[in-house]
């Protein structure tokens, strides 16, 4: 089989990794070096070669094709990069420039999707759910995104969207979103969300870890609200994921993804909106790390 290889663009860093097997996740050589994304597109482009011809002149190994997890979405239709946060990449056709930057076949899917699949293949679900077929991964940190394995592959989708229940509609008290619409699940359920309708109530700003405490020592009644808000609306949310995919495991990263609480309560609280009388669905803590993203990568 041989070694895949991998890059995890991010924005402040562009990690490569080259792993002895698909099956495997034995790391063969590791690299990360900065993306220095504000010196603008042509330059991610010279900052990704430069980290493969490092990996090639450390190991003396040669690339067949690289997956690369991004920030973002390529555009099935149009070959164009949008939804990206580094944004000098939206509007580009990204992987076409790269592969004739780098002479190799490129295989791209966002960060969230490399997260999903390095959990089903690698990582938690190999481990707890080994049959597992339809596996949802779920970020919710800093923002709210999904990926959707089927069958050991990422499902992309017609537009390239599938997995994105971080925009969905969830209610109007989450306001506008940068997406241009109202109520998104992100505008709810990230952390600085969470963080906002604490800060707004009590006019102090508190980290979320802070405010799960103050809920958890029963000292702050706005503290209780905000994480009984976090858990009712996490049940409403993944319910719709259930009752569509039905999937045989789900893997929760991201910091939000840290609070035990939704294992427990959050739990319940999805139970509580599927269409079945009980939830057998094994909700997952995701065993890479930050490993992940660039495990994922090279799986593509």
């Amino acid at each position: 089989m041989g070694p895949v290889w991998g890059i995890d663009l991010g924005g402040t860093k562009i990690e490569g990794v080259i792993l002895e097997d698909r099956d495997t996740p034995n790391v063969l050589r590791r690299l990360r070096i900065p993306t220095e994304a504000h010196k603008g597109y042509e330059h991610i482009i010279d900052q990704i070669a430069r980290l493969i011809e490092v990996l090639t002149a450390e190991t003396g190994l040669k690339p067949g094709r690289i997956g690369i997890g991004t920030p973002g979405t390529l555009e099935p239709s149009s070959q164009l990069m949008k939804n990206s946060n580094t944004t000098c990449l939206n509007g580009m056709p990204f992987k076409r420039d790269l592969e004739n930057a780098l002479g190799l076949d490129i295989v791209m899917a966002n960060d969230a999707n490399c997260f999903a699949i390095a959990e089903a293949n690698l990582g938690v679900v190999k481990k707890k759910v080994p049959d597992a077929k339809v596996v949802f991964g779920v970020i919710m940190g800093t923002g709210v995104g999904g990926g959707v394995v089927v069958n050991g592959q990422v499902l992309g989708g017609r537009q390239g969207i599938a997995g994105e229940w971080g925009h969905n509609f969830l209610d109007d008290s989450g306001g506008e979103c940068y997406c241009g619409k109202k109520g998104c699940v992100e505008r709810i359920l990230s952390g600085p969300a969470l963080e906002a309708y604490y800060a707004d109530i009590m006019g102090v700003p508190k980290k979320l870890k802070e405010i799960v405490e103050l809920h958890k020592e029963g000292k702050d009644e706005v503290a209780t609200r905000t994480v009984h808000r976090m858990l009712n609306f996490f049940g409403r949310a993944m319910s719709n994921i259930i009752n569509i995919l039905d999937p045989d495991a789900v893997v929760i990263g991201g910091g939000v993804g840290n609070i035990d609480l939704l294992y427990e309560e959050g739990r319940w609280e999805v139970e509580k909106h599927i269409f079945n009388h009980t939830l057998e669905t094994p909700f997952l803590r995701p065993s890479l790390g930050d490993s992940a993203g660039v495990f994922g990568a090279a799986l593509l």
